[in-house]
């Protein structure tokens, strides 16, 4: 990334929240350059960024805590001298009229996913806004009470505090998150904080990234080999397009079948990848990935085996070929997913991040995709010109389908998600849907229900089938699939499939579910 003079910035304080970084995102969507740093930055270290561009507001994050617990995160309360505008959002929310002196606890109902909001004052950070605004929430703890130096903007049906201003200071809270699409017009309102309070200036582009990230591969491996962990998604080949851009000969691919992939992928990968400039190597690992998950029915522990089974097959990789360095197509949301920062809660463990055992062979990990989002990544691998197929492929689990076979992994249930995840994937292509859709798959639950199969009583696995529409993962809405596809799906994976005798449709937006459902 190269900064083009000396840009406006929005400093983005972390205090662990899942959507922290999809503020930054929202703040760099609108021209305007956006770095996260971590939630108790002091005001010296917010002059000396000063030096790269200028600093000209701050967003608190949410995050998980209660601010009247001991050990919440906060803030070094010298910034809010700074004379910098300052928007707090959810626990940034509560954080500021508690620190101010106003009154925060549990709320009497909470809140979470769509709510409405009451408008009473369109303040600046509010203008343009309707009487009532449909917004998101999450959270528990809601704001009672405001010191006499502040106002209320807004409020919801729990929320008597929803949004405030400072009456003399440019600062400023909303308990919703304007930065996730559930909030109608969160863009709005986070624009009016950007240009209307900080008076920033449209200016920065993101550029030169595959440029700056080779040099750094490079910086960080010096002559040493390397190998990619490489899945066929569109994450772990950029990454070994760029990495082979880095090291050259000293790169090795190595794809590991854990037999967990979708028909045919394994030989498909195989196919592409051998093109390339780039040593290619295929690991036949299916039986001993199966052997370690017998018995195992919770999904952090799938996920935990399968990330340390992934490594160890690296590892003896590495050692023949003598490479000390290991390259993961790692990108931001599996990050925050894994809970990777002191104050954010995990929600599920990434096989290639918090799955990783705390022991490795590796001198090191390289990550150059760590900070982008999909739709970022996608850019990325249309400019280094990966194939179209690869490029819009759909995001798919690193442990693969045993994640999307509930409970216990076996041959059988393998067996059975491959046949239901083929059907759907072709009903939904045939049906001319796949390129308004993020993910679209079939999921084995883990129970058996009751039907009827050639007049006599049957029972059967229930297979769920999942389709959403996302931008970037870390939010997502289940998609409207029409009634006649569902049906041929349907009808298709009970037929074809003996031991099925139920089909249902996953109707939940992401939050409260994940996309996977383990």
């Amino acid at each position: 990334m190269v900064l083009s003079q000396k840009p406006d910035s929005i400093l983005v304080l972390d205090f662990g929240g899942q959507y922290c970084h999809l503020i930054g995102r929202r703040v760099r969507e609108q021209k305007v350059y956006s770095e996260v740093v971590p939630f108790n930055i002091t005001p010296e270290e917010i002059k000396s960024l000063g030096e790269k561009f200028n600093v000209k507001g701050l967003i608190l994050s949410g995050g998980p805590s209660s601010v009247y617990v001991e050990d919440a995160p906060k803030p070094n309360k010298e910034i809010l001298d700074l004379g910098i505008p300052i928007l707090g959002i959810c626990y940034g929310h509560q954080l500021l009229a508690y620190m101010f002196g106003g009154e925060v606890k549990p709320g009497k109902e909470k809140e979470y996913g769509v709510t409405y909001a009451t408008i009473i004052k369109p303040d600046k950070i509010l203008f343009g806004l309707k009487r009532r605004e449909k917004v998101w929430m999450s959270h528990g703890d809601t704001v009672y009470k405001l010191p006499k130096e502040f106002e209320v903007l807004a409020y919801t049906k729990n929320s008597p505090i929803a949004a405030f201003r400072h009456r003399r200071k440019p600062i400023y809270g909303l308990q919703w998150h304007p930065e996730v699409t559930h909030t109608k017009r969160g863009t709005l309102m986070l624009r009016n904080f950007i240009f209307r309070v900080c008076r920033c200036k449209p200016k920065w582009v993101m550029e030169n990234f595959i440029e700056k990230t080779v040099k750094e591969i490079r910086e960080t491996v010096g002559d040493s080999r390397c190998i990619i962990a490489l899945s066929g998604g569109v994450d772990s080949s950029t990454a070994a397009v760029l990495a082979s851009k880095a090291v050259g000969k000293r790169l090795t691919a190595v794809f590991v079948d854990h037999g967990f992939m979708r028909e045919g992928e394994p030989e498909a990968v195989s196919e592409t990848f051998k093109k390339f400039d780039m040593s290619f190597v295929m690991v036949d690992a299916r039986r001993r990935f199966l052997e370690k998950l017998k018995g195992v029915v919770d999904p952090e522990l799938k996920r935990k085996i399968i990330g340390e089974e992934f490594i160890r097959v690296f590892e003896e990789v590495a050692r023949e070929i003598k490479a000390e360095y290991l390259i993961q197509g790692t990108i931001y949301p599996d990050r925050i997913e894994s809970g990777f920062r002191k104050h954010s809660e995990k929600i599920k463990t990434h096989h290639n991040v918090a799955g990783l055992p705390t022991k490795i062979e590796f001198k090191g990990i390289v990550e150059p995709l760590r900070d982008l989002y999909k739709d970022e990544v996608r850019r990325v691998a249309e400019s280094l010109g990966l194939p179209k197929e690869i490029v819009w492929r759909q995001p798919f689990p690193g442990p693969g389908l045993a994640v999307r076979v509930v409970g216990e992994v076996t041959e059988e249930k393998l067996e059975i998600v491959k046949k239901a995840d083929r059907i759907v994937r072709e009903e939904i292509e045939k049906a001319g849907l796949a390129d308004s859709l993020w993910q679209y798959f079939a999921v084995l639950a883990d129970v058996k229900t009751t039907g009827i199969k050639g007049d006599a009583r049957a029972y059967g696995y229930m297979v769920a089938v999942r389709a959403v529409k996302s931008e970037d993962a870390m939010t997502a809405s289940f998609a409207q699939i029409p009634y006649r596809v569902l049906e041929k799906i349907s009808t298709r994976i009970t037929n074809e499939l003996p031991s099925v005798t139920r089909v249902v449709f996953d109707v939940t937006h992401k939050p409260p579910a994940t996309i996977e459902w383990e």
